[in-house]
């Protein structure tokens, strides 16, 4: 291995970990609830909104940290990011209050959300983009694993320290992953963006926006990340219970199923695309294998244990068909700003589920929550997902090349001093 190749890796590591990091600040709550309502005197309410605050936070931050990836640049992005984290959680171990504590986990939110658009832009620039979607594919398994696992860890440290001293360690991983973000990333192979190319990002902006060749993607993602999300972050686990008669064991493993699934197939599909060179291809047949396995619970159907947990991780697998919007993307973009164009699309997955799952419980609560408002609320979900389908069949295919439209007027796109084949840094 070359120092180039070694130093590469290296950049990609922090970045990695820094995302990684950032979900294991996401679950925390999940494990210290129980101390954290002790500690606060508060209602299960309460501790829902304490939650749900790293991800509103999280999900507005989605299209600003694209502009400051392409701006300031993913180092400072990861640096910074990593010592809002690292306050959020300090507040967080030390707050005397719930409202301080509140404060404490919006930081955590704000600091971490930046950490997967960075390592998204820093893999598009320091990597061959025939390797972006296998190392794009690497990161969500990091991630989806980390965040399955996270929960032993937490557990096992509380039977030794205070559920405090727990979190002010996560603020002090968070200050090492700053540090080393601060000592080892560097945003490219060559000399920095000059403040001139800094002051593009609005027209940057406007450019992923007007480009016509984005907004499949992000239809597609909306759709497909709300069906994924509605089953898999909230409505999976009563509607097993209720419809189905399964226990909340057994319940509560469908998505677990799903999840690590997906995780799997992300690294899969991604190193796939890379090989053939392919990216809508694998999209739509991960949105059409998506649609068709939601279809049994929109009909009504009721397997066995074993038939309804591969059902699931079926569902799974085929969902991960979407994690080729960003290797898209970044591709039907000018290179410069890949950090917005990624960031635009992974947006809409996070907007698809805050539309989706009041929505399906508006048609539970419409329905009574019978059988019969279940499957409708199913048939929500399904149909957002064949809808997600048809989007995806409007998707440009790149064949793992840059080949950006033109941009905004007074952008000059990096990919175009370039030819369109296979480059490495």
């Amino acid at each position: 291995m070359t120092a180039r190749s070694a130093r590469r890796w290296a950049i990609f590591g922090v970045a990695v970990t820094a995302y990684v990091l950032g979900l294991f600040h996401r679950v925390a709550p999940v494990t210290i609830a129980t101390d954290l309502a002790a500690a606060f005197q508060t209602s299960a309410a309460s501790l829902g909104m304490l939650a749900a605050t790293y991800f509103w936070i999280y999900t507005a931050m989605q299209l600003p940290s694209g502009v400051l990836a392409d701006t300031v640049g993913p180092k400072r992005l990861l640096v910074a990011g990593g010592l809002i984290a690292a306050a959020g959680a300090g507040a967080f171990a030390a707050a005397p209050s719930f409202a301080v504590a509140a404060v404490g986990r919006t930081l955590v939110g704000l600091g971490t959300s930046v950490a997967f658009v960075a390592t998204l832009k820093l893999t598009a620039t320091w990597f061959d983009e025939r390797r972006f979607a296998t190392l794009t594919g690497l990161t969500v398994l990091a991630g989806n694993l980390a965040s399955a696992a996270a929960g032993a860890p937490f557990a096992w440290l509380l039977g030794w320290l205070s559920w405090r001293e727990v979190m002010a360690l996560l603020a002090g991983a968070s200050v090492v992953v700053a540090l080393a973000a601060a000592f080892v990333v560097s945003d490219r192979p060559v000399r920095a963006q000059t403040p001139d190319e800094r002051g593009l990002w609005k027209a940057g902006l406007a450019a992923v926006i007007a480009n016509r060749a984005n907004w499949p993607i992000f239809a597609a993602n909306f759709c497909m990340g709300g069906s994924f999300f509605a089953l898999a972050g909230l409505w999976g686990v009563p509607y097993l219970m209720e419809v189905h008669g399964r226990t909340r064991l057994e319940a509560a493993n469908h998505p677990s199923f799903m999840l690590s699934a997906f995780a799997v197939a992300a690294l899969v599909i991604g190193t796939v695309s890379d090989r053939l060179a392919r990216r809508k291809a694998l999209f739509v047949a991960g949105a059409a294998g998506f649609a068709a396995s939601l279809a049994p619970l929109a009909l009504g159907w009721k397997p066995p244990l074993a038939a309804s947990y591969a059902l699931f991780a079926a569902m799974g697998f085929c969902a991960a068909g979407f994690t080729m919007s960003w290797a898209s993307a970044k591709e039907l973009n000018p290179r410069r700003f890949a950090g917005i164009a990624t960031s635009f699309v992974n947006l809409a997955i996070f907007l698809g589920p805050a539309v989706q799952q009041p929505l399906v419980g508006w048609v539970l609560d419409l329905g009574g929550r019978s059988p019969g408002a279940w499957h409708m609320a199913m048939a929500v979900v399904a149909g957002s997902a064949v809808l997600g389908f048809a989007c995806t069949l409007f998707v440009r295919e790149t064949y793992a090349r840059a080949v950006a439209e033109a941009p905004a007027a007074g952008v000059v796109s990096s990919s175009a001093a370039r030819p369109a084949s296979r480059r490495t840094p």
